[in-house]
């Protein structure tokens, strides 16, 4: 067995091996230039929701306020006349990167802390290259990529932008996977 601790150069050069290439997928001229194209009469909808100083947050509308109401017709009236929208609401103003940044990297290194944790209880000291990309390689892209499916499914987000996060996920769970295999430790 091998410890998370032990594992920590991996964990760190893995998290800025995919910091890097998904900031060069996502500013690139790739697959997600088109991601999320202009709203039809934007200028009326951004006057239309101007004056109701919407707080920043989730929201789904309309909504129900329980199973009751759900089932009444003044709330089918509502769903038929529409819209019917997921819409998430973020602070007025130029936002900084910097936060979505960090979050990121956070999130990339927790990532690798559980391909470490996964692969230092099944693998041991001295094992091949391939053998340690296929466990860290699954295990990445578990946690890059699958979750992804639920907002497809329950909350009708476009399956073209699902499946294009799910091909950085094998592309991060690619380069975890190389990076661990490259740097896992030798045997006795």
């Amino acid at each position: 067995m091998i410890t998370i601790a032990s594992l920590w150069l991996p964990i760190v050069v893995s998290a800025v091996i995919v910091f890097l290439a998904s900031s060069v997928i996502h500013m690139g001229p790739f697959w997600h230039q088109n991601d999320y194209p202009q709203m039809p009469r934007e200028a009326e909808v951004l006057d239309a929701l101007r004056p109701l100083a919407i707080p920043p947050g989730d929201y789904f509308i309309p909504r129900a306020s329980g199973m009751q109401d759900m089932r009444s017709a003044e709330f089918k009236n509502k769903l038929s006349r529409g819209p019917v929208a997921v819409m998430t609401v973020m602070p007025n103003g130029m936002f900084s990167m910097r936060r979505n940044l960090v979050q990121w990297f956070v999130f990339l290194i927790v990532v690798s802390i559980f391909c470490a944790y996964i692969a230092g209880r099944t693998l041991p000291a001295g094992t091949n290259y391939l053998r340690v990309f296929q466990i860290v390689g699954a295990t990445a892209f578990i946690g890059y990529a699958l979750a992804l499916c639920e907002l497809s499914i329950w909350y009708r987000r476009s399956w073209s932008l699902t499946l294009k996060g799910a091909l950085d996920g094998l592309i991060y769970g690619a380069l975890t996977a190389g990076t661990f295999g490259w740097l896992w430790p030798h045997g006795a």
